[in-house]
């Protein structure tokens, strides 16, 4: 009597990338969803992420198409639980503030008795005031408000050992620098929406996220993409997505805006060399995966590196989401279209194909281009004017 083929195990790693790396990963996930057949990624076997690939895998392990993660965090759109503001990523940590500068009085005087009869030096004095510096520069606490709140509906959970499917996010662990996945044993109670916090929780930028006395930053602090988590599920497709490369601006490709990134000043060199250092990690571990799990299919998909528009994108603009979610989505379809036939054997050992009609359609968009849904409300209209006017300003200081 013949054996039913055993149904291929399909897992998705996401890396992170703050507010650009969710925006690439949805563009790059709804291209992706819609050319390949055989695969929904609201409905695989596994899901790791790390920082904003974490906010992503949550979404899709609760049953959210990549579709639908677009509307609610490029459009604004759909149904007003499932609405995410990205907004509320630049609030300032008022609260992480006041702690550090209550404290500032009490520490001015202890550097002052070091300095002058411990016979300290000055710049030994000085790192004691470096305790009133906050931990964090922006308030992540309504990261897990919102998720909460769209992880409560029915159909959803915000408990990770009620998903019916895998799901893993990966912290780093402050005091001891080890990693923390939250999702497996020993780390499942944790309601998800809290590690998303803290695994997005980039040292700098946002306070570490308390949990159980221990304090978490994010989870790419270790490694990059941390798909070893997936490949110990005995999985046979991996899919990777990783959103930041480091740019290539040689031979004109930064379209003459930036002949060399040194001109950049600071920002564009840091930017460069974060991008290169964590993009190097990723390849060594890609290469270890592939040799640790020989029988495993791994597809890792990532922007061009002489692509400009992802790489000097300012993240935190209003307007600049949509065109950079619709950038992505175009340029996945264009990837897939040159990689088309060794993708294709790839993935068919799998039984996933490709739509070459979907594929080969140019018509085809992400973001509408109608106002979304809650531009019809009065207080909608309000946080329209106001997006527009940060447009305006985001746009005036560069030129004063």
């Amino acid at each position: 009597m013949p054996t039913t083929p055993k149904k291929p195990r399909v897992a998705l790693a996401l890396a992170g990338g703050g507010p650009l790396g969710a925006i690439y990963e949805i563009g790059a996930l709804c291209a992706l969803d819609e050319a390949l057949d055989g695969v929904s990624f609201a409905d695989i076997d596994a899901y790791v992420g790390v920082s904003a690939g974490g906010f992503i895998a949550a979404g899709l392990a609760n049953g959210m198409s990549p579709r639908e993660l677009c509307a609610s965090f490029i459009e604004n759109a759909g149904p007003e639980h499932d609405i995410f503001e990205p907004s509320v990523l630049i609030r300032p940590a008022w609260g992480e503030i006041a702690k550090r500068l209550a404290a500032l009085p009490v520490l001015a005087v202890q550097a002052s008795t070091r300095y002058l009869f411990g016979r300290r030096s000055l710049s030994s004095a000085f790192e004691r005031l470096g305790r009133a510096l906050p931990a964090g520069l922006f308030s992540n606490a309504m990261i897990d408000v919102q998720l909460r709140r769209q992880f409560s509906v029915p159909g959803r959970t915000n408990d990770f050992r009620q998903l019916s499917r895998k799901l893993v996010l990966v912290a780093t662990d402050l005091d001891s620098g080890d990693s923390a996945p939250f999702g497996q044993p020993g780390f499942d109670h944790v309601p998800i929406s809290k590690a998303v916090q803290a695994s997005a929780a980039l040292p700098g930028l946002f306070p570490p996220v308390e949990i159980d006395g221990h304090h978490y930053v994010d989870g790419a602090l270790k490694k990059t993409l941390h798909a070893s988590v997936l490949l110990e599920e005995d999985v046979d497709l991996l899919i990777c997505l990783n959103p930041l490369v480091p740019f290539n601006a040689k031979q004109g490709a930064g379209g003459g805006r930036i002949p060399k990134l040194v001109d950049g000043g600071l920002p564009v060199v840091l930017s460069q060399t974060f991008r290169t250092m964590i993009h190097s990690r990723l390849q060594l571990g890609m290469k270890g995966y592939e040799r640790s799990h020989p029988d495993t299919t791994i597809v890792l998909f990532e922007p061009d590196q002489h692509d400009a528009e992802m790489f000097l994108a300012n993240t935190f603009s209003y307007s600049q989401r949509r065109g950079l979610a619709e950038h992505a989505y175009q340029q996945t379809r264009r990837m897939l279209r040159e990689r088309r036939a060794s993708l294709g054997a790839q993935l068919a050992r799998h039984g996933v194909t490709i739509r070459d009609a979907v594929l080969d359609d140019v018509s085809r968009t992400l973001v509408s281009k109608r106002p979304p849904r809650f531009a019809r409300s009065r207080s909608g209209r309000a946080l329209q004017r106001l997006e527009q006017v940060l447009d305006d300003l985001e746009l005036a200081l560069p030129q004063r």
